[in-house]
């Protein structure tokens, strides 16, 4: 009887190991099914959020605050100036001197006649110099000359720029998953689907990562735009010389009215003219 019961449990064993054998082979292969539905699902969700909370253990809020702390302020600081200066040209000579000094360059500059009669002249310049230097230059620029107009403005794009840093961050988690897919997909078609998403994702990440560098740039480097002029000569006349200019004006227009009216009746005379030594003729002949 004993003997009977051990085969019957060495065959309950038997079967047992057998049973878990193509359990475990079975279980083998969905795992492995399941790991590549899983990195689909995944992305899939990612895509409709916008981010990868599974992956990067950051929630979209957290995510942001994180990139907040690490991030300083983001302003773009812009000044104009006008100023009275006794030479335009040596002024803007000067200022190009400033703004390498500070570290910065010159966008553009200009000399030229001024409106006003005489030989004045006017200059203009746009300069960029470091944001820490920015009221430094404002300060030895004003001591050229008499500042007549002046204006500082600061915009702060820390948000925009927070933003666009999320952003790119999330794109780029999407094309590594992207990637990861790539290398798992078996047919033409699964290749081409996931092709077409990268080239859309990275077109989005040039795109992102040329604005930022746009902010970055307008945040380093500050502008600057002066206008400088030179004051118009002061001339003591006694008003005789406004008095002459403006009797020869008055002469000129007078004549000028005078010829005008000449022009107009000068028919008008030679037709009454012609009338009257016309009735002249017929009275003699009657009187004759």
């Amino acid at each position: 009887m004993k003997r009977i019961y051990s085969v019957f449990v060495l065959i309950f064993l038997v079967f047992g190991i057998l049973a878990s054998g193509c359990v475990s082979q079975e279980t083998g292969v969905q795992t492995r099914n399941v790991e590549y539905d899983s990195v689909a699902v995944e992305y899939s969700l990612a895509e409709s959020k916008g981010a990868y909370p599974a992956e990067s253990g950051f929630s979209d809020n957290s995510y942001d605050e994180a990139v907040e702390e690490s991030v300083e302020r983001k302003v773009i600081s812009t000044a104009d100036l006008a100023i009275k200066v006794d030479d335009s040209a040596a002024a803007i000579d000067e200022i190009i001197k400033i703004t390498q000094a500070a570290g910065g360059f010159v966008s553009s500059s200009s000399v030229y006649d001024s409106y006003y009669e005489g030989d004045q002249k006017e200059g203009h310049a746009t300069i960029r110099v470091p944001k820490n230097g920015f009221t430094s230059v404002i300060g030895e620029i004003e001591t050229l000359g008499e500042v007549t107009s002046k204006s500082i403005s600061g915009r702060d794009v820390t948000e925009e720029y927070i933003d666009l840093s999320a952003r790119l961050g999330n794109l780029e988690k999407q094309e590594e998953r992207l990637v990861e897919i790539l290398e798992m997909a078996t047919t033409v078609e699964e290749v081409l689907d996931v092709e077409r998403e990268l080239g859309r994702i990275r077109g989005e990440i040039e795109s992102l990562t040329g604005r930022l560098k746009y902010l970055n740039d307008k945040v380093d480097l500050s502008t600057i735009t002066v206008r400088v002029s030179e004051p118009r000569p002061i001339t003591q006349s006694w008003g005789i010389r406004d008095a002459l200019s403006e009797s020869v004006s008055g002469f000129i227009s007078s004549v000028a009215a005078l010829i005008v009216f000449v022009g107009y009746a000068l028919p008008i005379v030679i037709f009454i003219i012609v009338i009257a030594g016309g009735i002249l003729l017929i009275r003699n002949r009657i009187r004759g």
